[in-house]
C-alpha cells in the first residue's frame, strides 16, 4: 500500500476534500492510504507531525494554485522537502494543478503534472472529469510503487522500536465524506455572479482573437460597453455572421443573472434575452444554472462551463 501525502494551502481545502472523495476506490482496494494535516491529533506538534509523515510517504501530491505558491510553509518547507526526496528516488512527487497560475518555471515545473497538459481542475466544465484524470495518474504511480515494494528484499526483521514508530504513523481510519452544508450569503452570491461575468468576458475576448487568428476569412469584434455589458461579433469576409450581447443583472429579477441576447438592442433598460444564467447552490458549492430557454435547464455549470455554453450559442451560425 502506497502512502500518500497532501501538500496544499488551506484556501484550497474544499478541492482537497473533493479529491479525497474521488480517491475512495483506491483506498477500498488497498492501493493507497492518505494523510494530510487535518489528521494531526490533539496535542501533537504540528511541524513535527508533518515532517514525520512527509519523510515516510511514498507519493506527495502538490495541490498547485496561487495560494499554494504564496504559502511560505507549502513552498519553502513541504515542497522543498518533497523535491529532495523525489530527486533521491525516495518518493514520487505529482503536481496537481487546481487553478491557473504561473507554475511551469518553479522547481516542480518539469515534472509530469495532472490533469493532462497541466489543465487546471477549475477550468473543467465538469470538475469531476478533472479529478478522474488525477485519480488515474495516482493509481498508476501507486501501483508502480507498490510493485517495487513487493519485489524489494527485506534485510532485518523490524525492531520493536521500528514497529512502534510505524504504528504511530498509521492514520486513523475515517470517512472521506466530511463535507457539511453551509448557507451562502447574498454577498458571496453577488461576488460569484460578478466573477463569473468577468471570466466570461475574458473567455469571449480570447476566443474571438483565436477564432480570427485561425481563420483568415473571419474578422471579429469584442466590445466592452460598460462594467456590466459586452458584445461579440464575427464577420465572414466582411459580412456579419453572428452577434451577441451579454449583460450582468441582479440576482432577484427575472431578467437578472447573466443574460444572453442575439439582438443589438441592448440599451440600459432593455430586458430582452434568449437565455439567462442564475446563481444556485446545493449547500456545498455555488454554480450557475440556465433558465432553460435553450433546453439545458438542469445543468450545473462552472465558470468555464457557463462561458462555453454561451460561446456555443454565439458561434452556431458559423458551424452550420
Amino acid at each position: 500500500m502506497a502512502k500518500l501525502f497532501f501538500s496544499y494551502s488551506h484556501r484550497d481545502e474544499a478541492l482537497r476534500d473533493e479529491l479525497e472523495i474521488h480517491l475512495a476506490a483506491l483506498k477500498r482496494q488497498g492501493i493507497i492510504e492518505a494523510w494530510h494535516d487535518r489528521r494531526i491529533g490533539a496535542g501533537e506538534e504540528f511541524d513535527h507531525a508533518i515532517s514525520e509523515y512527509l519523510e515516510d510517504t511514498d507519493i506527495v501530491l502538490l495541490l498547485i494554485s496561487p495560494y499554494f505558491i504564496a504559502s511560505d510553509y507549502c513552498y519553502d518547507v513541504e515542497m522543498q522537502k518533497a523535491m529532495e526526496r523525489h530527486k533521491a528516488g525516495e518518493a514520487r512527487v505529482i503536481p496537481v494543478i487546481l487553478h491557473p497560475c504561473d507554475w511551469h518555471t518553479l522547481p516542480f515545473g518539469r515534472l509530469l503534472a495532472t490533469p493532462k497538459d497541466g489543465k487546471p481542475i477549475s477550468k473543467f466544465p465538469n470538475m469531476h472529469d478533472g479529478f478522474l484524470e488525477v485519480v488515474q495518474a495516482i493509481r498508476k504511480a501507486a501501483e508502480e510503487m507498490n510493485g517495487k515494494k513487493g519485489t524489494a528484499k527485506t534485510s532485518q526483521p523490524a525492531t520493536p522500536a521500528a514497529t512502534s514508530k510505524t504504528a504511530k504513523r498509521t492514520p486513523d481510519v475515517r470517512s472521506s465524506n466530511l463535507r457539511i452544508k453551509k448557507t451562502f450569503t447574498d454577498r458571496e452570491k453577488d461576488k460569484f455572479l460578478a466573477d463569473a461575468f468577468e471570466y466570461m468576458a475574458n473567455y469571449f475576448e480570447g476566443s474571438l482573437a483565436e477564432l480570427e487568428r485561425r481563420n483568415p476569412e473571419i474578422q471579429t469584434d469584442f466590445r466592452r460597453i460598460d462594467a456590466n455589458r459586452f458584445t461579440a461579433t464575427a464577420y465572414v469576409n466582411g459580412s456579419e455572421s453572428c452577434h451577441c450581447s451579454i449583460r450582468l443583472g441582479g440576482r432577484r429579477s427575472f431578467s437578472g443573472g447573466i443574460a444572453f441576447s442575439y439582438g443589438r438592442s441592448f440599451v440600459e433598460n432593455d430586458n430582452s434575452m434568449n437565455e439567462s444564467l442564475s446563481v444556485h447552490d446545493d449547500g456545498y458549492s455555488m454554480f450557475l444554472k440556465p433558465i432553460g430557454f435553450q433546453g439545458r435547464g438542469d445543468e450545473k455549470l462552472t465558470f468555464e462551463g457557463a462561458a462555453e455554453f454561451y460561446w456555443e450559442l454565439f458561434i452556431q451560425p458559423l458551424q452550420r
